[in-house]
């Protein structure tokens, strides 16, 4: 009996070093993935390599909305103990494409601590309108378990293709405002079930100058992100969902910052475009682009912070977008024949917005080069406005031009405020100070073109709905 207590005992301590060993040596995609850029024939696909399956669970309390801040939460703590944190890990990803015709794969790849141990891949050369499924596999060497995460996407049809496209808009998500304790923010998994061909999010996707932390650091900036992209229903929305992002002021320092503003803390404007370019699925140096889905839409995606003046009185030269990204969306809208066209802007052009605020064309602080770009907008057929920003939902018409602007609301209803629900100006066709989303359909109709644009609250209810049809 001692020879076999002896022997035993020694086992047990060795098959759980051997599990511990195990578990050490996995790697995690707690974040999951996005898929970036698509057009007709690419795609760019970014991921993190992450230490733990699950992120640190929300421990604070909350202030009461709007922005529902943190109780006592501790800025001087380490990051990896946070709320929502998940610590990056050194190792490999591997990343497979796959249609009814061709297998696509990169090869084991290691990620960096330089970049956040993120990897971002650029697939090219892949077939127009075509379901790919995608396999994201990851380890920590050659001998160690593998992990893997799957989803799926479909590649734009060709420019001259008559197509239905549904895609969904969005802006304004500050990680303590989520309305499910679980899955996040509702409208991810409300607007999955609509199956979009793409996503648009147009700003403040993380708020770097709100509390749970203030992001003072490189690593409370890269923190700022991990933690909102590990929420479930960003996890699973993304897998199945392509993402166009833009970035605006909170996703680069802080409020209505400009290239001649003073740092964060220690994050400087060059700090966060360069985080903005590691933690986002896009082309770095190409800010402002344009994309086409089909004969009858083409979306422009601006940039507003990198070359606009500072935030002073308005004159002649005073601008947000900047001469030559002015001049390249001149030429690329005249120079398109797709039905429908929509600027895609990170801040409101119309309005109205509030008379306090001066960063946006729909403030007097840039009132010139606003009415040059509604003026431009107007003599176009069949031009639209989709904006970010403002933390409500509406459908406004400039009173002069008639241009029509859609705003989707912040993505929760704790992240709503800023006007007044009875301030309903001439412009307003259309008012709702809570969360959403916005979703606008192409079709046609006994092949006559029409375009919808979809209101709907955090529960996926529809609260105003615009058909326009082909001028």
């Amino acid at each position: 009996m001692i020879k076999l207590i002896v022997i035993v005992v020694p086992l047990m301590v060795y098959q759980v070093s051997f599990s511990q060993s195990v578990q050490n040596e996995k790697v995690y995609f707690t974040a999951g993935f996005k898929i970036g850029e698509i057009t007709n024939s690419s795609a760019i696909v970014l991921t993190r390599l992450c230490k733990s399956p699950k992120p640190n669970p929300v421990i604070h309390d909350r202030n009461p909305p709007p922005f529902r801040a943190p109780k006592d939460f501790d800025d001087t703590m380490p990051v990896n103990q946070m709320d929502g944190a998940v610590e990056g890990v050194m190792g490999q990803v591997s990343i497979e494409l796959y249609s009814t015709t061709d297998t696509i794969a990169t090869g084991w790849n290691y990620v960096s601590s330089y970049k956040d141990y993120t990897i971002k891949t650029t697939f090219e050369s892949l077939r127009p309108d075509t379901e790919y499924r995608i396999v994201l596999l990851g380890r920590k060497t050659e001998n160690s378990p593998i992990t893997s995460i799957a989803g799926q996407f479909r590649t734009a049809p060709n420019p001259q293709q008559i197509k239905p496209v549904l895609f969904t808009s969005s802006t304004c998500q500050y990680f303590w405002d989520f309305d499910d304790s679980v899955r996040g923010f509702k409208i991810y998994d409300r607007m999955l079930e609509l199956n979009p061909d793409f996503h648009c999010q147009t700003g403040d996707y993380v708020y770097y100058d709100k509390p749970g932390p203030m992001a003072y650091t490189i690593a409370k900036a890269r923190h700022k992100w991990t933690a909102i992209n590990a929420w479930p229903s960003l996890v699973d929305f993304y897998a199945r969902t392509p993402l166009f992002i833009q970035k605006d002021d909170h996703d680069i320092t802080k409020d209505d910052v400009t290239p001649f503003s003073q740092p964060f803390g220690e994050l400087s404007f060059q700090d966060g475009l360069a985080i903005w370019y590691e933690q986002t699925p896009t082309i770095e140096n190409k800010p402002y682009r344009s994309s086409r889905y089909g004969m009858d839409l083409e979306i422009w995606f601006v940039e507003g912070r990198e070359f606009r003046n500072a935030n002073n009185a308005d004159t002649p030269n005073k601008t947000i977008w900047g001469d030559e990204q002015k001049e390249w969306f001149v030429e690329s809208v005249k120079n398109s024949n797709a039905t429908f066209k929509i600027l895609m802007s990170p801040t409101p052009v119309v309005g109205p917005d509030r008379e306090s605020k001066k960063d946006n064309h729909a403030n007097n602080a840039y009132e010139k080069e606003s009415v040059w770009l509604k003026d431009f907008i107007a003599s176009q057929k069949n031009m639209f406005i989709v904006n970010g920003d403002r933390h409500w939902q509406y459908v406004s018409k400039d009173v002069r031009t008639g241009v029509l602007e859609f705003s989707q609301g912040p993505s929760s209803d704790e992240h709503a405020q800023g006007w007044k629900p009875e301030d309903v100006r001439p412009e307003h066709e259309f008012l709702r100070v809570k969360g959403g989303f916005l979703a606008v359909r192409v079709d046609r109709i006994n092949n006559h073109p029409i375009i919808t644009f979809t209101h709907y609250d955090v529960n996926g209810n529809v609260v105003n709905n615009k058909i326009i049809a082909d001028k």
